[in-house]
């Protein structure tokens, strides 16, 4: 689990992953390969499993193997491509989602499990002083980088997060049921790294109905639901967030939290 530092020219992108990474762990999540093909990536690979995460772990050299050697290069990451199939006809929630962060120029801002048309959104009409992307995708996170070079990537589980980029004044939960941990937990992070007053937007653009198609059609990223409102107040109150907005409707989950730090 690392940041990410990429060049904007798409030439040298896939070289830049490759030299980024010759001396560190690279934390990747399987299952499927949707934006970049094995066979660009040809370099040595040695495993080690990771204390941090449950995540494969794969060492990646820059040097080239011999010509005579083909190397293989099996990522199986995880299909991610729901997220952003569902927000096509959704700029309006999109707009909603972002407006709820209340972010200006001066906000240290964190967006975990997004989509890039999210993204997109938030740097169009949110400048901010530091953007931070979190992401099980290493794919997405690089495509991200590739068109804002000022927004700031970084690879693996939420709760994970260094402290180098607290305090944070918003933070977009955007996609909750995709993180592997209890509420508690996530809230735990979150009141270690909020200043005081930050935002805590907690969305889902299809609502409950939608998650519940997308928790069949994609068990392996969809692994909890989410909070309903006494018990999202409940879990939050324990760690000085407040609910300050809630909407769960049909086609809409949304809930603002505000934090009054101790």
């Amino acid at each position: 689990m690392h940041s990410l530092s990429f060049p904007s020219s798409s030439s040298s992108l896939l070289s830049s992953l490759l030299a980024f990474n010759s001396s560190r762990l690279l934390s990747l999540q399987p299952k499927k390969l949707t934006r970049l093909q094995s066979h660009y990536l040809s370099p040595k690979l040695s495993t080690k499993q990771s204390d941090a995460s449950r995540h494969r772990a794969f060492s990646v050299s820059s040097s080239s193997p011999p010509e005579e050697t083909v190397s293989m290069v099996d990522f199986h990451e995880k299909d991610w491509s729901f997220l952003e199939s569902m927000e096509t006809e959704q700029t309006q929630k999109l707009e909603k989602i972002v407006n709820a962060g209340e972010v200006t120029e001066f906000s240290r801002v964190l967006v975990s499990f997004s989509s890039e048309a999210f993204v997109d959104r938030l740097v169009e009409s949110s400048p901010s002083q530091l953007l931070l992307i979190v992401h099980d995708s290493l794919f997405m996170l690089a495509c991200v980088k590739e068109k804002y070079d000022k927004v700031k990537c970084w690879q693996g589980e939420f709760i994970y997060v260094p402290e180098k980029w607290a305090p944070l004044d918003v933070v977009f939960l955007y996609f909750l049921p995709a993180l592997p941990f209890g509420l508690d937990e996530v809230f735990k992070t979150l009141s270690q790294r909020c200043s005081s007053g930050a935002r805590v937007v907690i969305s889902h653009p299809q609502g409950r109905e939608g998650l519940k198609q997308q928790r069949k059609e994609f068990p392996d990223v969809v692994v909890s639901d989410l909070p309903d409102e006494s018990t999202l107040k409940s879990v939050a109150k324990k760690h000085s967030f407040e609910l300050t907005q809630f909407v769960d409707e049909q086609g809409l989950y949304l809930a603002v939290l505000t934090f009054s730090k101790q």
